[in-house]
């Protein structure tokens, strides 16, 4: 097995420094690594991005632990890879089993919130946005698009108090498109807020702060998993092992939150390999984890 992290834009040689703690753990636990120049793979160069991963003789599993990548550049380092005999833990069709929220939802099933997806291709216009959530009536909402939030912009564009109150809909969703810009992945997706077990707020957002956790869960089964934020909690989520064995993807993480009224929710999934480690994770314990677990190739 063999980590893959991004190359540090300064120099090539050498992994990106914001994944410093990550590269000593691997070394810690003798985990082999190369560099991949997000950059170049970004812009679709794949034979620069790849040009310090050397080729094996024998075919390796290969896990990604980088920035998150567009689907066309999964899709090209996964081909990339798989010439030089390596293979990439999640192919391109897992990748976007748990990256993108709309092909999770299917495997979230009834253990996420109610969720309405508007596709970019379609009219993001304001009549059609209000027809579509009239199915929530008066009920507050979170907006995203396909991938991301912006829940450290809380109360200006990711909350919405009421999903009936048509100012306050333009005012959040319209923050919101304007900050993603270019930036923003598949449409919009509006997700029925649930009230959680608070623990505090964001000292700088003052994002409220749940009980949350993060797992990571390999072929199936957990593999580490730690609470989302830096406040300290003991209470870990159950196991929701069903769930983790109806979506197909080798390494995903899986984000569980509690419920005020009771019970735990499935809050997202996400592609382990471009899932970020919680704060209170300690990266030596996820890479030993990984070491344990040793994910064979598939196929010949």
């Amino acid at each position: 097995m063999r980590v893959l992290f991004c190359t540090d834009p300064l120099v090539d040689r050498r992994p990106d420094r914001a994944f410093a703690p990550e590269v000593e753990a691997a070394d810690e636990v003798g985990l082999p690594w190369s560099c991949v120049d997000f950059e170049a793979l970004v812009a679709g160069d794949v034979a620069a991005a790849l040009h310090r991963v050397s080729a094996k003789d024998e075919l390796e599993v290969a896990i990604y632990r980088g920035w998150m990548l567009p689907l066309a550049a999964y899709d090209a380092l996964f081909a990339g890879l798989g010439a030089r005999g390596l293979q990439l833990v999640n192919d391109p069709a897992a990748y976007r089993s748990a990256h993108l929220l709309p092909a999770a939802l299917p495997h979230l099933g009834e253990d996420t919130p109610q969720t309405v997806v508007m596709p970019q291709g379609d009219r993001l216009e304001w009549p059609q946005i209000h027809a579509a959530l009239a199915q929530f009536g008066g009920r507050a909402l979170v907006v995203k698009d396909y991938v991301k939030s912006r829940k450290h912009e809380w109360s200006d564009a990711c909350f919405i108090r009421a999903a009936d109150d048509v100012a306050e809909v333009r005012r959040v969703v319209g923050n919101f498109l304007e900050r993603q810009g270019d930036d923003l992945v598949g449409g919009l997706v509006f997700r029925a807020y649930e009230p959680l077990v608070p623990l505090g707020n964001h000292p700088k957002s003052d994002m409220p702060l749940p009980r949350e956790w993060r797992r990571f869960i390999a072929d199936g089964r957990p593999l580490v998993e730690a609470p989302a934020w830096e406040i300290a909690d003991a209470v870990a989520p159950p196991e929701f092992a069903e769930l983790a064995r109806r979506v197909p993807s080798r390494f995903f993480s899986l984000d569980l939150a509690e419920r005020q009224a009771g019970g735990w929710i499935a809050v997202e999934l996400g592609d382990g390999q471009v899932a970020g480690l919680p704060p209170r994770l300690d990266p030596a314990r996820f890479y030993r984890a990984l070491v344990a677990w040793d994910p064979r190739p598939i196929g010949p």
